[in-house]
């Protein structure tokens, strides 16, 4: 029958959601697609042990993809890639954790044991530039100790410098505490040039307070006849 002016055209029907599986189609996992991304920045894991969070939660949100694609197959897809993603993922964590471990355990040179900047901060109560008993007992021993050039004019052949615990004070024109620098005696003669990345210093650790340049208050740690690791 014909439609007036004023009718409104027929509406054409509502497809029927019920026959989508039985049609065949099944949603793309979103969790297989995190996993699959997750899996991609996995590499980033061998630039430093905290990253390897991310091939962990990859690995994590790859195995959530597959039990929620078994428990769901005829509604979910995307089950090679959840399975592809924690493969990867679980072979870069492995790989990358084996890859720290390593340079950490060849580091340290024979002989040498390990100095980090919490041993050298005062008890609690203590004044701030107060030496605590763990810093003493390294006095005249060979420590490796990590930590930040602190930036100065010199750049290359810098034979004297202050190594600190972090960049966070430096880095915007303040001062470090006294505790948080020791200063660094290079026995090459050649220097090392300056970085703004974590360095490891090897040498003889000194408690022996002294005057030091480019900061007030001078330090109460060195390190003599260091070197680069």
């Amino acid at each position: 029958m014909g439609t007036g002016l004023f009718d409104s055209p027929p509406r054409p029907a509502a497809p029927d959601r019920g026959d989508a599986a039985a049609d065949g189609y099944r949603a793309l996992s979103g969790a297989a697609i995190a996993a699959v991304v997750l899996a991609l920045l996995s590499p980033l894991a061998f630039l430093g042990w905290w990253l390897a969070a991310v091939p962990a939660v990859g690995l994590a949100v790859a195995i959530l993809a597959l039990v929620d694609i078994a428990r769901r197959p005829a509604e979910l897809d995307g089950w090679l890639a959840a399975l592809a993603s924690a493969v990867v993922s679980a072979l870069l964590l492995a790989g990358s954790l084996a890859y720290h471990a390593t340079v950490y355990a060849a580091e340290l040179p024979a002989g040498f044991a390990r100095l980090d900047f919490t041993m050298l901060q005062p008890e609690p109560g203590d004044p701030p530039d107060a030496v605590p008993a763990a810093a003493r007992a390294m006095d005249g021993k060979e420590v490796l100790l990590k930590g930040y050039m602190y930036p100065d004019k010199e750049r290359r052949g810098i034979v004297l410098f202050l190594l600190v615990r972090d960049q966070g004070d430096c880095c915007f024109g303040g001062n470090p505490k006294i505790t948080d620098r020791v200063l660094v005696r290079m026995a090459d003669p050649r220097g090392i040039t300056f970085t703004q990345r974590l360095v490891k210093i090897a040498g003889r650790f000194r408690v022996q307070p002294a005057a030091a340049p480019g900061v007030g208050g001078g330090v109460l740690y060195q390190m003599e006849d260091a070197c680069a690791r």
